[in-house]
């Protein structure tokens, strides 16, 4: 997968939401972590279905993630996306994915990436 300059990428598992940016190019890609964003998880109660207080909890986090980088692509800050979630996260993440996310967005990975460096998640990424 080809990553242009400036790249988001953002991981998302159960508790965490991790970004990384591409300061590389599309040749030599070099991940740097950003400032992980601050979510409000209490307006997303995952009352959309019944399961268990993990699982919503889970959910609301996921909400919050989509919510927040639907703002950043709307407000021109992320123009290319790619998000990494674990299969479960991911469906819930495309769920709640906005018409701007969908155009930004230059990949997915389906894979438990929370506590991985940019090295290793560009294995992961050069690997599809």
């Amino acid at each position: 997968m080809l990553l242009p300059h400036g790249t988001v990428i953002a991981v998302i598992d159960a508790h965490n939401f991790r970004l990384f940016r591409n300061i590389g190019d599309e040749a030599n890609p070099e991940l740097a972590e950003a400032p992980a964003p601050r979510l409000d998880t209490h307006n997303h109660s995952g009352a959309s279905h019944h399961g268990s207080t993990v699982t919503m909890a889970h959910d609301a986090h996921a909400a919050a993630a989509v919510e927040w980088l639907a703002q950043e692509v709307q407000g021109h800050r992320i123009a290319h996306l790619v998000v990494i979630a674990g299969p479960r996260s991911l469906g819930e993440l495309r769920k709640a994915y906005t018409k701007g996310i969908e155009q930004a967005l230059l990949g997915e990975l389906a894979k438990d990436l929370g506590e991985a460096r940019g090295p290793e998640i560009l294995a992961q990424l050069r690997g599809r």
